[in-house]
């Protein structure tokens, strides 16, 4: 059976809004998005529209390279799934950016979380409940919480993720974009931490 690797970036951006977040977690990495490609080329979440407002949010493709990301902290976790779940996967997110403008972003379920209560809105995700929902949906992880009270850790635990990196976002896209340009097109080794240290 074919595979392909997904990944799951978890970040720190240092903004209020994560500060906040980060006293009752008291977590590190409080932002969740994914990708299917290791150099995070498109990143997905539900987050902040507009890098100055965190109450404005919806579906977002990220952009690793604004400024907002470059000072950040990351993990980086690979998963293998099969083909079939992989283009599930991005038919399901495909679907929801097609249809982008019914999406919020579910505040006040994170304030549920806080209080350990299920909130499920229609057309309304944080950023760990969305990629918990995409992963659930197509089949590769199974949760033992609700969705709507998954956070960020929930998503890495057991045994199907694997830690490739940790430390400055910027350093590991450089890392990334270094080994593109030194091996060949079709022979770059894709196994967990690939030219990559913690």
């Amino acid at each position: 059976m074919d595979e392909k690797k997904i990944y799951i970036l978890l970040t720190d951006t240092g903004t209020l809004f994560t500060r906040l977040i980060k006293l009752y977690t008291k977590r590190s990495f409080n932002h969740a998005s994914m990708s299917f490609d290791r150099s995070l080329s498109e990143v997905y979440s539900f987050g902040r529209k507009t890098p100055s407002n965190p109450f404005i949010g919806g579906f977002v493709k990220e952009n690793m390279e604004s400024h907002f990301f470059n000072l950040a902290t990351c993990r980086v976790y690979s998963c293998t799934v099969s083909t079939i779940q992989y283009e599930e996967m991005k038919c399901f997110i495909q679907k929801i950016n097609d249809e982008k403008s019914l999406y919020r972003y579910n505040l006040l379920g994170l304030f549920a979380i806080l209080l350990n209560k299920q909130l499920n809105r229609k057309y309304a995700f944080f950023c760990s409940q969305f990629v918990a929902t995409v992963l659930q949906e197509c089949e590769c992880v199974h949760f033992s919480k609700p969705l709507s009270l998954i956070t960020p850790q929930d998503l890495i635990k057991g045994n199907d993720f694997h830690l490739v990196y940790e430390g400055k976002l910027r350093n590991y896209r450089e890392l990334e974009q270094r080994d593109r340009s030194l091996v060949p097109h079709g022979t770059r080794d894709l196994s967990p931490r690939s030219s990559l240290s913690i």
